[in-house]
């Protein structure tokens, strides 16, 4: 059964009218503000003050460093993990289970989830004590008050994202796909290659964009795990906005952000559906 046209309307009406007023609208004004002074006189001196000032770009440098160092760990891990639950757990039960607790800390506050990291991580703490007493290192680690320490934190929140997105490709993948490579004689490392993870690149991509744009706008936990000793992007947004009150220069950090992000996206989606074409 077919829908009319003003059926069609109605049911696209609502997100359309949704994302107009929560996403395009504000998006408008705050580029607008970008290009304003505080007494509304239309100028680009906040846009060339951030470009020539190398405070800025060294939080931007940091920002985006976390943030591919946070999407490849969570890449690896998360494919390794789907991997393993779709070819090698059998059990259903099994594997909603790991799958439940793999979710389970998502319904955790994040900021109590950085504070168990800071407990984990500190020098008295379980990561650092069990070194220590293995004998692997001579005196406690600085894991957190660091970008080691936001890495770590933030891949385990994030790692979720990737496990589920890169897991339900794997379990619709067509597995008559794999078999045939096994039968004409792939090795399991070749038949990877050149099978299965082609085809679960639509979860890569998908899982690889959601963990970096989450890693580029976390506020949260990178404000607790650096200790005040590290400043990204949100924060310094957050600090415009909420504590110098400079609206129209947390506008063009905000808008300068979002530029970086979505070219960097870009040049990331084109690099890997290139390389699925050259493999296909």
């Amino acid at each position: 059964m077919r829908i009319g046209r003003f059926e069609a309307f109605l049911l696209l009406s609502g997100p359309v009218l949704f994302i107009t007023l929560f996403f395009v609208i504000p998006l408008l004004v705050m580029g607008v503000a970008s290009f304003q002074t505080k007494a509304g006189v239309f100028t680009g001196a906040q846009y060339a003050k951030v470009a020539f000032d190398t405070y800025y770009w060294r939080v931007l440098g940091d920002t985006f460093e976390i943030a591919i160092w946070n999407m490849a760990i969570v890449f690896v891990l998360g494919y390794a993990i789907a991997y393993y639950l779709t070819f090698y757990v059998r059990s259903r039960l099994w594997r909603r289970l790991i799958y439940v607790m793999l979710v389970t800390p998502l319904f955790t506050s994040n900021i109590v989830r950085t504070f168990g990291w800071i407990v984990l991580l500190g020098r008295k703490g379980i990561v650092n004590e069990g070194l220590l007493a293995a004998g692997i290192i001579n005196a406690p680690l600085q894991l957190i008050f660091s970008k080691v320490g936001v890495i770590i934190s933030l891949a385990y929140i994030l790692l979720p994202f990737m496990v589920l997105i890169v897991g339900s490709v794997l379990q619709n993948m067509n597995r008559s796909l794999l078999d045939a490579a096994h039968d004409l004689g792939a090795r399991p490392i070749v038949a990877f290659l050149k099978v299965t993870f082609p085809l679960s690149l639509p979860g890569v991509i998908a899982g690889s964009l959601i963990v970096f744009t989450l890693s580029v706008s976390a506020y949260v936990t990178p404000s607790i795990m650096s200790g005040g000793r590290l400043n990204v992007m949100a924060m310094l947004i957050f600090d415009q906005y909420m504590v110098i009150f400079d609206y129209n220069l947390g506008a063009t950090l905000a808008i300068m952000l979002l530029a970086m992000t979505l070219l960097i996206m870009g040049v990331y989606v084109l690099v890997l559906e290139r390389r699925a074409r050259m493999t296909a």
